[in-house]
């Protein structure tokens, strides 16, 4: 089990007591805009536009903003067209950050994000510097007590889980990208609850920050390009204990 996973996991509780939501959802917005641009408004023919709704049901996000973000992605209201963007780079410690963005202006966003970067002591790369560290999975994360590991172990790998991973308070099964709705529903009618699904990008080989002062000084480059407006997604390939994550947050 990566650090990674366990900030994943810090994320979901960070995001789960964020006052904010109105920026969630903002986000969650843009994404489903996306992928209906892309796929089509139909969420049974559009694996990816399926996840996203699915994403913004488990943020509780209003089932009015998510009809207007579908309307809004196929044309039937006028929106702003986002465009998908991904930087590359690095945080303190030589730990490898790839960023998702969804942007209406690239050379501002370009612009921001690298100022993001070199202000909190990292810097920008050139595209593929370290995307190939990283494969695209889907997460399917379920509440620890939701099942024995053996009986979630037999439904989800039956179902095409790939890998499970118990994270303490909660289970990360991890799944092909266009499984992971399969999963999701495998599991459900298994009756274990489910506490979301995600797309996300996990990390080939990790970096170990086994002292505070490391850990503090990538961890302030995440959330300084996680508050920035058009970022979607910050994902690092980190590795932190669990004695040196409690002292972080303690």
């Amino acid at each position: 089990m990566s650090g990674h996973s366990k900030w994943h996991s810090i994320k979901h509780a960070k995001g789960a007591a964020d006052a904010a939501r109105g920026k969630q959802f903002a986000r969650l917005a843009r994404q489903i805009e996306v992928a209906a641009r892309a796929g089509g408004g139909d969420v049974d023919a559009n694996p990816t536009l399926r996840t996203m709704v699915q994403k913004a049901r488990d943020a509780s996000m209003p089932k009015d903003n998510i009809e207007r973000a579908i309307k809004r992605g196929t044309g039937e209201l006028e929106g702003v067209t986002y465009e998908n963007i991904t930087y590359e780079g690095y945080a303190t410690n030589g730990v490898a950050v790839y960023v998702e963005t969804l942007s209406d202006n690239r050379n501002r966003t370009g612009a921001e994000i690298k100022n993001v970067f070199t202000r909190n002591g990292g810097s920008l790369a050139e595209p593929g510097a370290v995307a190939w560290q990283f494969e695209r999975k889907g997460v399917v994360v379920l509440p620890h007590d939701a099942a024995t590991e053996d009986d979630l172990m037999l439904a989800a790998l039956d179902a095409g889980a790939e890998d499970i991973a118990d994270l303490g308070d909660t289970w990360q099964v991890t799944t092909a990208p266009t499984d992971v709705a399969g999963v999701r529903a495998a599991l459900e009618e298994a009756g274990m609850t489910v506490t979301s699904i995600d797309l996300t990008m996990l990390p080939t080989t990790t970096v170990e920050l086994d002292e505070a002062s490391k850990a503090k000084s990538v961890l302030r480059v995440i959330d300084a390009l996680e508050e920035h407006d058009d970022v979607q997604n910050v994902y690092a390939n980190f590795d932190i204990p669990d004695d040196v994550l409690q002292s972080v947050y303690a």
